[in-house]
């Protein structure tokens, strides 16, 4: 397979990333509320988050009824970034930021931040600011990330301030800052996005989601000024990229655990898998009573510590999914993948196929980015190859693997993981296209264990 070769692509690829001024400040109401006016105003829509994260664009999802793309500079060079943001490109593109919009892979770098996003993409920022409480001070923090770094930023939002304060803080933020202002959003305690400790509650989850999204989309068409965040978006040059083209290695079917367990995957790890010649046959943990017929098993993350009850109770999966392992299923399993494949869930029994129980370990364990080289030849990579992760967990194994060397951008190391001839399985996240020949070997055993299966059904025919 050459990753690439297939020639340029060029899109206008209209385009605006939203940014805060750090986490909480209200990005992804904001984000949410643009994409579903567009959205009912019939816009042909396509969403992106920076950074890693994977419940953000599940409500992306929820709003504009296509899968959102994770756009991440540690996983990609800027290259490959505009290649991946240009493959999933409709004529509308929104792009959500991750933290404030400056913080990068360490405190005083603004390396693969929104920032550096929005450079590489050449696309305008909408600045998010959460105002409430503010008036002349609203202008200061503004003013401060216009001149902190090259940037971007091209407007503001503020949010959380009432329709009185609206008009004099639109008026001192232009004048000191000398920036447009594309409207606010009041408190809406009615469409709060819920939280818990781990994190956002999914969009599957929250109550009467489709309401607050119209309730959202309502407000925005009220107090954001949408036609001219559109001549904004509009107002950039085409965008180009080298395409990238794959070749399939050979025909395979991959069972993917998708349920409300399980239900964190990258959107292009799962097309470069397709497009290398995988099926991928979608079963529930919870619900299934065994694999599917399957040439391979790829089982993400999510939220398995909290259905480690119902997970428990389905042995009948539980033990298709230990015995197809055991016996050299090719299967990838991430962090509540990982979690799954062990002895123990806390006090519940899982499957087994690993030597490891998970408990709480009351705080984020290992978090963040991480670049994983093996120590030896395992189904994904050979030995002193390198592929980029994320990891992001609370409950921690007893042994988490010892296979691979994971280190962090500020240098700090551990072992993890465990790896073998059919194996990989962890708590990291992988990205497959920051070392594509994974997912490639990924499909390759599998496509092999087809063929094998074929023959030994055209002998047993034969017999």
């Amino acid at each position: 397979m050459r990753p690439w070769g297939a020639g340029t692509m060029r899109k206008p690829a209209a385009r605006l990333l939203i940014a805060g001024a750090g986490s909480g400040c209200g990005k992804t109401t904001v984000t949410c509320a643009i994409l579903q006016a567009l959205k009912n105003r019939g816009c042909d829509l396509a969403s992106f988050k920076c950074g890693p994260d994977y419940i953000d664009p599940m409500f992306h999802t929820e709003v504009i009824g296509a899968p959102c793309s994770n756009l991440d500079l540690f996983f990609l060079d800027e290259a490959r970034l505009r290649e991946r943001f240009l493959a999933h490109a409709a004529e509308l593109n929104v792009i959500e930021g991750v933290m404030g919009c400056y913080d990068g892979l360490a405190m005083d770098s603004d390396e693969a931040s929104s920032a550096h996003v929005a450079r590489a993409l050449d696309a305008p920022v909408a600045l998010v600011i959460d105002a409430r409480g503010m008036a002349l001070s609203a202008a200061a923090a503004v003013r401060g990330f216009l001149e902190l770094r090259p940037n971007t930023i091209r407007g503001v939002i503020l949010n959380n301030i009432s329709p009185m304060s609206y008009p004099g803080l639109k008026e001192v933020v232009e004048r000191e800052c000398g920036v447009r202002v594309y409207g606010y959003l009041p408190p809406l305690p009615g469409c709060a996005l819920e939280s818990r400790r781990l994190g956002l509650v999914t969009a599957r989850e929250v109550a009467g989601l489709r309401e607050k999204l119209n309730a959202l989309a309502a407000q925005a068409e009220r107090s954001l000024d949408l036609d001219g965040l559109i001549e904004l978006m509009r107002a950039q040059a085409p965008l180009e990229a080298e395409a990238e083209r794959i070749e399939s290695v050979g025909r395979a079917r991959i069972a993917v655990a998708r349920d409300r367990a399980f239900c964190f995957y990258y959107r292009d790890n799962l097309e470069l898998l397709e497009a290398l010649g995988a099926e991928l046959v979608e079963f529930s943990p919870l619900a299934s009573e065994t694999l599917p017929d399957c040439d391979g098993l790829y089982i993400g993350g999510g939220y398995p510590e909290l259905y480690a009850r119902e997970l428990s109770r389905n042995r009948a999966a539980l033990d298709s999914i230990a015995s197809a392992v055991r016996g050299g299923l090719p299967t990838v399993a991430e962090c509540g993948g990982f979690m799954l494949l062990c002895e123990r869930i806390g006090e519940y029994r899982m499957a087994g196929a690993l030597p490891a129980a998970c408990r709480d370990a009351g705080r984020l364990s290992r978090f963040g980015y991480a670049t994983l080289r093996a120590e030896a030849d395992g189904l994904l990579l050979r030995a002193g190859e390198e592929i980029r992760a994320h990891e992001f967990h609370y409950w921690d194994a007893d042994d988490p693997g010892n296979a691979l060397t994971a280190v962090k951008p500020n240098g700090r190391s551990w072992r993890c993981g465990y790896v073998g001839e059919a194996l990989y399985a962890g708590y990291p996240h992988l990205y497959f296209y920051s070392n594509p020949s994974a997912a490639r070997r990924f499909v390759e055993a599998c496509a092999e264990r087809r063929k094998r299966r074929e023959a030994d059904g055209h002998r047993a025919a034969e017999l």
